[in-house]
This record gives C-alpha cells, structure tokens and sequence, in this order.
C-alpha cells in the first residue's frame, strides 16, 4: 500500500484521539498520549510510518503559531522590563545546568567535548512544553507567565548562539556571533514593526469586518517574520514571537489570537507525535539506563537550581514555586543540539540517543508533575483545569 500524507495525518489522529481518550479515562496528561502513539506508529514502535522529517517540518508551525500568540498579548515596554527581570537569572542556572549535567556525562566517561554538548543541551527549558501547561489567563496577564516567556526566549537566544557554534557559525568568536545575531534581531523587529505600522495597520483597519482576511493576513505576517528570520540565522520561533509583538497593538490582536488556537492545537499534536516518533531504544544497555537515572534526576535537580534562583532574584515564595516546576524539563532545542553536534561528528549514535531519550523523559516526568499540581489546559482534575 503506497503510504500517502492523508494516511499519516490519518492513523496519527485517530491514533492521537483513542489513545488520548484511554489517557483522559485514566485521569492522565494527554500531551503524553500524543508522545505515546508517535512512539507506537514510529520507527521504534509499529513502523507504520517510518520517515518522519517531513512531519516534524509541520509540526514545527505549532512552535511558531504557539510565539506568535505569545507575542500577540506583549507589549514591546512590557517584554524589556521583563528581559532585564530575567536576564542575568536565566544566564546564572543555564550555566550552573551545564556545569552539573556535564559532570555526569564525564562520570560515564563520555570524552569531554561529548560531555560539555551533553551539558549544553540539558541546560535550556522547553518552550513548548513549558508554555503549552500554562493557562491562558496566567501567561499573558499574571507574572507567572511573564517571567516564564521572558526566561525561555532568552534561553532560545543562547540555544540558537550554540548550535551556531557547533556548525561554525559566521565567526570563530563567540562574542562576534551573539553581537551579529543582536543585530540581525534588531533589524527582523525594525523591519516587522515598520511593516505593521505602514501595511498591517491600515489594512486591518479597513477590511477588519471580514474575519477570513484578517485571519489570513496575520497568519500570512506571523509565518513571513519567522521565514525571514530563519534566513538571517535566527530561529523561526524568534522571528514569529517578533512578528506577534509587532502586531500587539492592534485592536484585532486578541480576535486573532481566537481564532489562531485551534490552527495551534492542530500542529502542536504533530509536534509531540514526531518527539515520540524519533524514539529508539536500541542502544547500548547502559547508556539507556544512564538515560533514565540522569532524567529522573535532572527534572527535581533543575526545579531545585530554579526554586532558589527565582527567591534570590526576588520572587515570592509560591511563584519561585511554581515556576521551578513549570521550566523543570530540558528543551525541544536539545535534540537540535544533538542534531548539529552529530552532523559535526562530535557524538556518535548512541550518545545521541541517550540524550534524546533524557530529554524525552524530562518532558515526561515535567509534565506529569505540572499537570498534577498546578493549573493547566489539560488537566484531568476539574479545580486545576483552566484554559
């Protein structure tokens, strides 16, 4: 049987809804059916679908709508008081992260550039997982989710500045490249903000009334600002969160970002299903093993770091709390890490494996623990379920 996209966008739905179902019955997350059935269907599981490079190019518009409704309900004023909150906090643990992550590949005796990647990789939270738990109403009106948007993308930042590095990047120097990548930035956010003043505005002001137009022009600007920084060497996630700020101050914003949720919710579900999809235990015995002892620690070790982190900078006690929890997992940059350090040859299959499967049980035991205690859209306790 010839295997056609309406296939696999068929078998992973229906996939997604019946496991999600039996995961909604059991009281758990259903984020982690989604991972579940991309394990099941993936090349590890059933082999049903067994190239998944072209789902995870779509699924990865669910990252891009997910910034850009982000950005949406961000004022530029808002996000630098934000970024100079968060800033020196976010540099301080990413650091300290590396530091205590690369220690543990060094005692599995990984070679020590190995080691320092292993670290690097571990050092940045998930922006997906981390914001996708987060309510609406706490992400773009409380601090909470201000001060969680503010430590992720500067986290982005420094992912894009490593995984630069690891493929040589433009300069030897790692202080010319963050400068350039600086300016590449502010040119993106010039040129968006220029465009909405001159294009958007005056065009979402006089065919507002059509929802279709307004719909497909955002989503038109959204997916143009995450294109055009991907071709500076940004990342399409920055550019998108810069095209949503850019069109914050519309008077549409809010309506769009409505209608956007659905669209959203629709990619994101690719987007879990291609991280269980890329799951494969086939490795050596004892570095999955390592794997699984270095995730489960990772997570209480990383809210710990955060707890701490987040009271000496400030926060109340319960927000540190919770915001510990909220950014306790590695990131979805770290299997990019782990894809540029392998094209580079710095690790070989299986350390790459073993970093792919931490990650994935980081965002396992995350989400688990998030869902569980604090507010969520999914949560199966109805005192916790918020949207």
């Amino acid at each position: 049987m010839e295997i056609t996209i309406l296939f696999e966008l068929a078998i992973i739905m229906v996939g997604a809804a019946v496991l999600g179902t039996l995961f909604l019955f059991l009281r758990q997350p259903i984020v982690i059916a989604y991972i579940a059935i991309g394990f099941a269907l993936g090349p590890g599981g059933f082999k049903l679908i067994t190239e998944t490079s072209h789902l995870e190019q779509i699924s990865h518009i669910g990252v891009i709508l997910l910034l850009f409704l982000i950005g949406l309900n961000l004022q530029p004023q808002k996000l630098l008081h934000i970024f100079r909150k968060t800033a020196p906090l976010t540099l301080i643990t990413s650091l300290l992260f590396a530091l205590v992550t690369t220690a543990f590949a060094l005692l599995l005796r990984f070679p020590l550039p190995a080691a320092l990647i292993f670290g690097a990789a571990m050092m940045f939270s998930s922006t997906v997982v981390g914001l996708k738990l987060v309510p609406t109403t706490t992400l773009h009106h409380k601090r909470t989710g201000e001060v969680m948007t503010g430590v992720l993308l500067l986290q982005d930042l420094l992912a894009i500045l490593f995984i630069l590095l690891l493929n040589g990047g433009e300069s030897t120097n790692p202080f010319a490249t963050f400068g350039l990548l600086l300016l590449k930035f502010i040119a993106i956010a010039l040129a968006l903000f220029l465009g909405v003043r001159w294009i958007m505005l005056p065009l979402l002001k006089r065919f507002d009334v059509v929802q279709e137009y307004t719909f497909i022009a955002t989503l038109g600007w959204c997916l143009l600002g995450a294109e055009a920084a991907h071709l500076l060497g940004l990342s399409y996630e920055i550019g998108a969160f810069t095209a949503g700020i850019s069109i914050a101050s519309s008077p549409v914003a809010l309506a769009i970002a409505e209608r956007l949720k659905p669209l959203r919710e629709f990619f994101l579900i690719l987007f879990f299903f291609a991280i269980g999809a890329r799951l494969d235990l086939n490795i050596d015995p004892i570095l999955l093993l390592a794997a699984l002892f270095i995730g489960i620690l990772i997570v209480p070790l990383k809210a710990y770091l955060f707890r701490n982190a987040f009271r000496i900078s400030g926060e109340k006690k319960s927000a540190s709390r919770e915001l510990s929890v909220r950014l306790s997992q590695a990131s979805e940059f770290s299997l990019l890490v782990v894809l540029a350090a392998t094209s580079g040859g710095w690790l070989n299959s299986d350390q790459a494996m073993m970093i792919q499967i931490t990650t994935l049980i980081t965002f396992i035991i995350s989400t688990y623990w998030t869902v569980m205690r604090y507010p969520t859209p999914i949560s199966t306790r109805n005192d916790l379920l918020q949207d």
